[in-house]
């Protein structure tokens, strides 16, 4: 395991996050407690120490056992949890982005997990009717009480979170250092201002859905899995394929050949790209030692392009525009290619 900074800040987290959605059978699925803990102590083992939950997680039982998990080391672990979900769904103000529903949710999320503070606070969905303002002194406020740490965006729009650090930075408040979006090789949309944006502004990225539902490990080809989950988009099956035969070439999963396409994203491309930090999620102890194995090997340059090329993504006006050859020409006559740095 290597060991990333989280965006604009000093903060060393694992090259991979354990998501711990699966912790707890509250919803009808998921880990027992018995095999949470297993799959948390394989990734410990492993050198991770990043842990990703959220309040409203299985219920508020996630975060339970990411606190018992963690409470032996408790400052080892980089504990991130999110706010945002509703805890009362006739209550107008038990769910949202705003202060007053930001102050009750972590004053939950501390007991739940145990602790006196959270390394990292995620706002967990934007709502489109809090103000930048509120939020970001809401967690200037908890940083500076010392509940609070670092603070991050997770499913928030590109330009909203433009917005908060340029005000952040404006005001002297809390500058966020990291966004969450779901991203992978069957679903590329960050690519259009997100991932573009983390680089700019210097926040690290850390994806979920890596798996594409689990379309890219080639289970909707098997008639049994069609029956239980449906069906699956034909390109999405050929994009499987040729996940299965790469990772038959190489010897490892197909599972593991995306997570590895996502965790090189930042590695390949003609422009700059944040620090990407995939998110593990797993049911039990042996998927999460199987994602694990991504640490053994990297994916070469032609088997990203094999894969890439299968799962283009039309990013649209304005960058397909600007992309064009003769709209390069115009801005910088003949030298484009001779330029080394881009943003």
């Amino acid at each position: 395991m290597h060991y990333k900074l989280l965006g604009k800040s000093g903060l060393r987290v694992a090259e991979l996050a354990l998501g711990t959605m699966t912790f707890g059978e509250d919803w009808g699925w998921g880990a027992s407690k018995d095999e949470s803990c297993r799959i948390f102590e394989a990734y410990a083992q492993a050198g991770g120490n990043f842990i990703d939950t959220s309040c409203n997680y299985t219920n508020g039982t996630a975060e339970k056992f990411v606190g018992e998990f963690t409470a032996s080391d408790r400052d080892h672990f980089v504990v991130a949890t999110k706010y945002t979900l509703t805890s009362r769904p006739d209550d107008p103000n038990a769910g949202g982005n705003s202060r007053k529903n930001m102050m009750h949710s972590v004053e939950g999320s501390l007991k739940r997990l145990g602790t006196d503070y959270i390394d990292l606070l995620w706002l967990h969905m934007w709502d489109f009717t809090t103000p930048i303002e509120e939020v970001l002194r809401g967690f200037d406020d908890l940083v500076r009480q010392g509940k609070v740490l670092y603070i991050g965006f997770s499913d928030t729009p590109s330009w909203v979170v433009t917005h908060a650090v340029a005000v952040a930075e404006m005001q002297g408040w809390t500058r966020p250092v990291a966004v969450q979006f779901p991203y992978s090789l069957a679903s590329r949309d960050p690519e259009r201002d997100i991932l573009p944006m983390a680089a700019y502004y210097d926040l690290a990225a850390t994806p979920w859905g890596i798996l594409g539902g689990g379309v890219l490990t080639g289970k909707y080809r098997d008639a049994n899995a069609i029956k239980r989950y449906g069906g699956a988009s034909e390109k999405s099956m050929n994009l499987a394929d040729e996940v299965g035969k790469i990772g038959k070439e190489i010897g490892h999963m197909p599972s593991q050949v995306v997570i590895n396409w996502v965790r090189q994203q930042a590695r390949s491309g003609e422009h700059p790209a944040p620090v990407i930090i995939p998110i593990l999620g797993a049911r039990s102890e042996s998927q999460i030692k199987d994602n694990l194995g991504v640490l053994d090997f990297d994916l070469t340059p032609d088997q990203l392009q094999r894969l890439t090329a299968l799962s283009s993504v039309d990013l649209g006006f304005p960058h397909d525009f600007l992309a064009d050859e003769e709209v390069r020409v115009l801005i910088f006559g003949n030298t484009y290619a001779q330029l080394d740095q881009r943003r």
